[in-house]
C-alpha cells in the first residue's frame, strides 16, 4: 500500500520534533502526545494483516493449496491388500479401491473443492486448477462400469464409487452434481458427466425424505428434521441443472426449497439462520452455527447467479441474501474471522465458515447484488484473515470437522478443529478467487486510516 501524504506529514512532524529536542540539548525526545504527534495515525496491532492485499499475493495463497491439494489426492487404483497399482480394468478385482490420500474424491466436501479449482482458473487464467478439476472428474466416471457391478451387489458397501453410484443422502450427491455440471458446461473435461449427473439429480428429486410440502428432509437426529446444510447439498444442484437444460422446472424447486427452508429457519430480526428445525418440536433452539449459514448464504448467491432475471422468486431469494449478509457483517470479528456459533463470542474463530462468507459476500458484490461500500472492507479484511490460516504447505487450519446437529451449545463449542478437515479447502480457494475478482473491478485506499472503496476503475 502506498505510502499516503497524510502519514508522511505526520512522520515529519515527529522527526522534526525530535531534532529540535536533540539540538536544543536534551538528551532524550520528547514523549510522544497530542501536542507532538497525530495519535489518530499510529499504527494500530491488527492481528491480522490490514487493508488492500496485492493479487500477486491472493494468487501465491491458491497456489500453495493448488500445489498440496494435487500432491495428496492421486488418480489411481490399487489392490487395497497388496497395494500394487491396477492398470488393466477388463476383470474386476474384488480387492481394487481408490488409493487413499489425504482427502476422498467423491465426497460433498470435495465437490466444492472441485467447482473452487474451476473458479481459481478462471480469476487465474492458470489452467492446472481447472486441470485437477477435470481430470478429477474424468477419472472418476470412467471408472463406473469397473465399479458398477460391485455396488450393485452390496449398495449398503462403503466402496469406493459407492457415493456415486448408490447415493445415500444428499451429501453424496448435490454439490458433486453442481461441480460436474459446472465442469460439463466449460466443455473441458474429456468424459460425459452426464448420466453421472443424472443419477445425483434423480437421488435429490425422486429419493431424498421430505416433509408433506415437499421440503428436504432428514430422519435423524429426530423425525422429519431440516438441517440448513441440505440447502447447499441441492439447492445448487437444481439450478446448475436448469441452467444445462433450460428446463424451468429445476429453478421452480430451487426456489421452493430456499423459500421453504428460510420460513422455517430465518430469523429476520438477527438476520441469521438456526441449524436445525425438527417438525415435531413446539420450540426450536436457535444455534446459528457459522458454517451451516456459509452453505446457506452460498446457496443463495449459487442460486441467483443461474436464476432468470424474470423468475418470480428471484426477488425473495435476492431479499433473503441481502438480509442474510447484513447479519452476518454484524458479527464478524475484529480480527476478520466469524465465530463457530455468530453470536456468541467466546465460541472459536473458525476459517471454513469465514472462507464461505468471503466468498459469497464478495460474489454478490461483484454481480451487484450488495452494497460494495458497506461490504467490501469487510470481504477483504475476512480474506486477510483467511490467508493466515493457509500453512506454507498448502494446508488449511482452524477448521471445524463434520458436524452433525445438537440442541446443546457445548455440542458446538467443543468440535474439534483439523487440517484435514475437507470443508476448509473448497472454500479457501472461493473465496481467494472471487476475492481476485473484486480487486481488479474494485479500488481501494488507506483514508483516515481505514480501508475505503473508492471508485471502480
Amino acid at each position: 500500500m502506498p505510502i499516503s501524504p497524510a502519514f508522511l506529514r505526520a512522520a515529519l512532524t515527529v522527526c522534526w520534533a525530535a531534532t529540535a529536542s536533540l539540538s536544543s540539548g536534551q538528551s532524550t525526545p520528547p514523549k510522544a502526545n497530542d501536542s507532538t504527534t497525530p495519535l489518530h495515525l499510529l499504527q494500530p496491532d491488527y492481528p491480522v494483516p490490514y487493508g488492500q492485499p496485492a493479487v500477486a499475493d491472493v494468487t501465491k495463497v491458491l497456489d500453495r493449496v493448488y500445489t498440496y491439494l494435487a500432491g495428496v489426492t492421486p488418480m489411481e487404483v490399487i489392490d487395497k491388500q497388496t497395494s500394487q497399482p491396477i492398470t488393466s480394468f477388463g476383470t474386476f478385482n474384488p480387492n481394487a479401491v481408490l488409493k487413499p490420500g489425504d482427502f476422498r474424491l467423491t465426497s460433498y466436501e470435495w465437490g466444492v473443492t472441485y467447482a473452487g479449482m474451476l473458479l481459481a482458473s478462471e480469476a487465474t487464467g492458470d489452467p492446472r486448477y481447472a486441470e485437477y478439476t477435470n481430470q478429477r472428474l474424468a477419472f472418476l466416471v470412467n471408472l463406473i462400469p469397473y465399479f458398477r457391478e460391485q455396488v450393485r451387489a452390496n449398495p449398503q458397501a462403503n466402496t469406493s464409487l459407492r457415493p456415486m453410484l448408490a447415493p445415500h443422502a444428499l451429501d453424496d450427491a448435490g454439490a458433486m452434481a453442481a461441480a460436474m455440471i459446472k465442469a460439463t458446461r466449460t466443455g473441458r473435461v474429456k468424459a460425459d458427466l452426464r448420466p453421472q449427473i443424472d443419477t445425483y439429480l434423480s437421488y435429490i428429486q425422486t429419493r431424498e425424505h421430505r416433509l408433506a410440502d415437499g421440503t428436504l428432509a432428514r430422519n435423524r437426529p429426530q423425525p422429519n428434521t431440516l438441517w440448513l446444510d441440505d440447502l447447499f447439498m441441492s439447492v445448487p444442484a437444481l439450478a446448475q441443472m436448469g441452467k444445462l437444460t433450460g428446463n424451468g422446472a429445476y429453478y421452480d424447486e430451487a426456489v421452493k426449497q430456499v423459500l421453504q427452508f428460510s420460513n422455517r429457519m430465518f430469523n429476520r430480526q438477527k438476520g441469521l439462520y438456526m441449524h436445525g428445525w425438527v417438525e415435531g418440536m413446539s420450540v426450536h433452539p436457535e444455534f446459528h452455527w457459522a458454517r451451516a449459514n456459509g452453505w446457506a448464504v452460498m446457496t443463495a448467491v449459487e442460486l441467483l447467479d443461474v436464476l432468470p432475471e424474470n423468475h418470480p422468486g428471484r426477488a425473495a431469494v435476492l431479499d433473503l441474501l441481502r438480509t442474510h449478509v447484513r447479519g452476518l457483517a454484524a458479527c464478524q470479528s475484529g480480527s476478520g474471522f466469524w465465530h463457530q456459533l455468530l453470536d456468541r463470542t467466546d465460541s472459536y474463530l473458525e476459517t471454513s465458515a469465514t472462507a464461505i462468507y468471503v466468498y459469497s459476500m464478495a460474489r454478490a458484490i461483484n454481480r451487484g447484488w450488495i452494497d460494495p461500500l458497506a461490504y467490501a472492507p469487510a470481504v477483504l479484511l475476512g480474506w486477510n484473515a483467511v490467508a493466515t490460516k493457509v500453512t506454507e504447505q498448502g494446508q488449511v487450519a482452524g477448521t471445524c470437522v463434520g458436524t452433525g446437529m445438537g440442541f446443546d451449545p457445548a455440542f458446538y463449542y467443543h468440535r474439534p478443529i483439523n487440517l484435514y478437515a475437507a470443508h476448509g479447502y473448497g472454500p479457501v480457494l472461493l473465496a481467494g478467487a472471487e476475492v481476485i475478482h473484486l480487486l481488479k473491478k474494485q479500488q481501494f485506499e488507506i483514508n483516515d486510516s481505514s480501508l475505503q472503496l473508492t471508485q471502480k476503475r
